[in-house]
């Protein structure tokens, strides 16, 4: 009998809690101020968001005064509430062809200078695998082209792709080699779809020297020249890439945080991220409209960080919050990759990161998080938005390969527990695409109401994970286990 007292007792305190942590959330949260903050985040003013253009600079000055008026701290080594982050945005060529044996490659149709500086003459070149740098060291690269495959083995996500190429051309830089070639041979995303997106200016990290090294793609689906160049058929490549003109952007992460109140756990962080950026001006729509407001990816998110800080500075959980609002992620999430390279905060005192991306909703009864059965604080997140009436549900489309399109994989490959909190989709639907970078994805088009209960569930479920007696960490067998045992040690 006392031990049914004791659960019945148990219980009732659990939802005591959880009801008293839920009221208070809903009678603190400013519906009014979010939705104006929501508004002028996706207004035509902030021209889309665009991390190269300078209508950016409203949106980071607006984001950092919400958080220090919110009286959320600057992170030590940051400059106030920014990290400043040294981009580069490099131009295709007005001329670009190589010819290699019997083949010939010519810009945009076979063959894609990425990153770079001009480049004219004769050059050897050396197979270097896939660029590892194992498969660099004792080779004298001095003068001559370093050919490599995209990616690594069991690593050919797009973000792998970029951040490995970055590795690789500082690589061989260090080597002596005057350019990197990576051959493209992934037969799964067409080579057509590739070369229509990357022939066009791209945004990179600027990472000094090694960013002058022409860094090139050209279409090998199979694989005939790493054969040319080992039986010396192919022994050299002539280059002409002419008038490549690189453009140096300084991008902005927004970055504060909020003490927690236990004298042990407040040396941990729970991060609360979301990215900022969207992709700025496009094709107009059938009504004249060119500029892409972004209210759902990521306005919404935005907003649901900012207003997390305004309630953690007031009623702050045992362990502290990092407040992290990430630029150019719609560049091949760069803002989070540079914080992950380069930390504000030791990585091993970040417990968990929540997440915010999404391409909108078709279902508002649910709150789709991605990652959900992966980490040990599921529960948490299950419990925050059934308290707000919703129901959380693990991706829908795995086969999107979501998780690691977003943000959070940057955190994740370095070992740090990290769900996305997305807006309830069941599939990619039209409803979806008919807002998903589209001119038509304005606050009018949203369901406040939903995106309210959202934004409440968002800062709930942070509490929740905030205050936990443990530490989340990785199911059992997941990919990112082994990261994490040794980011963290062992537990």
């Amino acid at each position: 009998m006392k031990k049914s007292l004791l659960g019945l007792g148990l219980i009732l305190t659990v939802t005591f809690v959880a009801e008293a942590q839920k009221k208070k959330i809903n009678k603190k949260f400013d519906e009014k101020s979010a939705i104006s903050e929501l508004t002028y985040l996706a207004s035509d003013e902030l021209k889309g968001r665009d991390p190269a253009a300078p209508e950016m600079a409203l949106a980071y000055d607006f984001i950092a005064k919400q958080l220090e008026s919110a009286g959320a701290k600057p992170v030590p080594g940051a400059d106030g509430y920014f990290q400043n982050i040294p981009f580069r945005l490099s131009s295709p060529p007005s001329k670009g062809t190589i010819t290699m044996g019997d083949s010939s490659y010519n810009q945009g149709i076979n063959l894609l200078v990425i990153n770079g500086e001009s480049l004219s003459g004769t050059f050897e070149l050396v197979d270097v695998g896939f660029g590892l740098p194992a498969d660099f060291e004792g080779k004298d690269l001095t003068g001559k082209i370093a050919v490599s495959s995209v990616g690594a083995p069991n690593k050919l996500s797009p973000n792998d792709l970029f951040s490995l190429g970055s590795e690789k051309t500082e690589n061989a830089k260090k080597q002596g080699a005057v350019a990197l070639i990576e051959r493209y041979n992934i037969p799964s995303v067409p080579w057509q779809l590739i070369a229509n997106y990357l022939n066009r200016s791209q945004m990179m990290i600027d990472n000094g020297e090694s960013s002058k090294l022409p860094y090139i793609w050209v279409k090998d689906l199979s694989n005939v020249l790493p054969k040319e160049i080992s039986t010396g058929s192919t022994k050299s490549a002539e280059v002409q890439i002419e008038g490549k003109i690189n453009k140096p952007i300084e991008g902005k992460n927004v970055v504060a945080w909020i003490e927690g109140t236990d004298k042990n756990l407040k040396n941990e962080f729970v991060m609360l991220s979301a990215h900022y950026d969207h992709v700025g001006i496009g094709r107009p729509d059938e009504n004249g409209d060119s500029i892409y407001n972004g209210t759902r990816d990521n306005a919404i998110g935005t907003v649901a960080v900012m207003n997390a800080a305004k309630y953690f500075a007031k009623n702050p959980p045992k362990r502290s919050i990092l407040l992290a609002l990430w630029t150019a992620e719609e560049k091949g999430l760069l803002g989070s990759r540079y914080f992950a390279e380069n930390p504000l905060i030791p990585l091993d005192q970040i417990i968990y990161n929540l997440n915010i991306d999404g391409a909108g909703y078709n279902d508002t009864s649910i709150i789709t998080v991605i990652g959900l059965g992966r980490t040990t604080g599921d529960d948490m997140i299950i419990e925050a938005v059934e308290d707000f009436g919703l129901k959380a549900l693990a991706d829908p489309a795995p086969e999107q390969g979501l998780y690691d399109r977003s943000d959070n994989v940057n955190f994740a490959i370095k070992g740090i527990p990290a769900p996305t909190f997305s807006l309830g989709f069941t599939a990619f639907d039209d409803e979806i695409n008919k807002y998903y970078h589209k001119a038509g994805d304005q606050v009018d088009s949203v369901d406040l109401d939903y995106v309210t209960l959202y934004w409440k569930a968002y800062i709930l479920a942070a509490q929740k994970i905030a205050n936990l007696s443990y530490q989340p960490a990785w199911i059992a067998g997941d990919k990112y286990e082994e990261a994490g045992k040794a980011l963290y040690g062992e537990k």
